[in-house]
């Protein structure tokens, strides 16, 4: 492969007249150079390339040409392709020549490729012109800055919301977390709770499995309903046939799921090796297990979170005193669990596995739980019975370090920031 290849992409606008190029610059005795005569050569219909031109008879150097993305079904839409975008691209590449964007030792060696996108609803000329130029430009200067980093993909992933998709997929990127059981097997309850919390990324929101057992998978399904971006937690405690159990909660489009840690190694291994594979988190909860350390040790698979949990009905039989003190000492087992996956961090420096406590929360045992390591802390009762939902919230969040809310530095659009810092 020859060395010059770069590739670099920009969206910039809004609405119709939006402009998208990806783009490829590359030599003319390499595999662009290879492309770029195929593409001239060999049209395909509605899609067929135009030499970037000026203006007629005046090519733009480096040589590029111009590719629609959008069939042109119409002489309307082969206008805004031949007119605006063609003259705001050649005139783009040009000014990076002069700008020392692109090397003038190049000019005769690099030809580009420039897919080029316009809406069929684009009107506005000007917009169209205005917005190519700037996407073409700014796309040439990332190809040849190699642009993004990876430490600027790492730390943008999951805040980014990208505007043409209007989705925004939540991921535990940034703990501790609250995550708040809706234990209580009354769907309206559920909804009240969910509907009077505080918008904060630091929430997320478990399916408990009373819950589950009422409703079934509808009861995913209606949570999304009114919370369509938060990180829903389906706890099945599944203890067999967990691939079945994980297709049910992904399909109600739930972001993780829970397997009980009182299951088989193997059961676990294929529960896991399912959540992997369908892309959502595979929690792993401890209740019961004697010896947590050594059941994870006996996993071929690594699991996305582990749960150290006291059982409601052990807590609620314990004295105060016991509870607490068990409490604790089940909690001490955070940093043997962070010890055992020391050596499976993520590339990003982050830890691929997150340890997560339930039992007896609230603002006091939260804080213990944190100077241990907890990275969610489950919340049940103290939230979701409180006659002040907020206020009860609003407690727990502001014992996190860090801002609580929604989070400020959320990426909407690009913005070629190269001082991104991971953690």
């Amino acid at each position: 492969m020859a060395k010059d290849y770069f590739i670099g992409e920009a969206l910039l606008g809004a609405e119709e007249n939006i402009a998208h190029i990806d783009l490829i610059i590359g030599s003319k005795d390499g595999p662009v150079g290879i492309s770029f005569a195929n593409a001239l050569s060999t049209p395909s219909m509605g899609h067929g390339g135009l030499l970037a031109c000026i203006r007629p008879n005046l090519l733009t150097k480096p040589i590029s040409l111009v590719v629609p993305k959008v069939t042109l079904s119409k002489m309307e839409d082969s206008n805004k392709i031949f007119g605006p975008a063609q003259a705001a691209v050649a005139k783009a590449i040009a000014d990076a020549v002069e700008e020392n964007l692109i090397p003038m030792s190049k000019i005769d060696e690099w030809l580009i490729i420039v897919s080029v996108f316009i809406h069929p609803a684009a009107k506005d000329y000007r917009k169209i012109y205005q917005y190519n130029y700037g996407a073409t430009k700014l796309a040439i200067s990332r190809a040849l800055k190699n642009y993004p980093p990876i430490e600027k993909i790492f730390y943008d992933k999951d805040r980014a919301k990208h505007p043409v998709a209007g989705i925004k997929v939540p991921r535990l990127w940034r703990p501790p977390y609250i995550q708040v059981a809706l234990d209580h097997p009354d769907i309206d309850h559920a909804l009240k709770v969910v509907n009077k919390l505080p918008k904060s990324d630091r929430i997320i929101l478990e399916i408990g499995t009373p819950f589950l057992k009422k409703y079934g998978m509808e009861a995913i399904t209606k949570i999304r309903e009114i919370a369509p971006e938060k990180f829903i937690v389906a706890d099945l405690k599944t203890l067999d046939v967990g691939k079945l159990e994980v297709d049910f909660a992904f399909d109600a489009t739930a972001d993780a799921t829970v397997a009980s840690g009182l299951a088989a190694p193997s059961s676990i291994d294929k529960f896991l090796l399912e959540a992997n594979r369908l892309g959502i988190y595979g929690f792993v909860d401890t209740m019961e297990v004697e010896d947590p350390i050594a059941k994870l040790s006996s996993l071929k698979q690594i699991p996305n979170v582990v749960i150290l949990h006291r059982a409601i009905d052990v807590e609620q039989g314990a004295g105060s005193q016991s509870s607490d003190a068990a409490q604790k000492a089940r909690w001490a087992v955070i940093p043997k669990i962070k010890e055992l996956y020391k050596d499976q961090k993520l590339a990003s420096g982050r830890d691929r596995v997150l340890v997560a406590v339930a039992g007896g929360i609230e603002p006091k045992t939260a804080k213990y739980a944190l100077e241990m390591g907890a990275d969610i802390l489950i919340v049940g009762r103290f939230i979701t019975s409180s006659k002040d939902v907020e206020n009860a919230m609003r407690r727990l969040l502001n014992i996190i370090p860090g801002y609580s809310d929604i989070d400020l530095k959320r990426i909407h659009s690009e913005d070629d920031d190269n001082s991104a810092k991971l953690g």
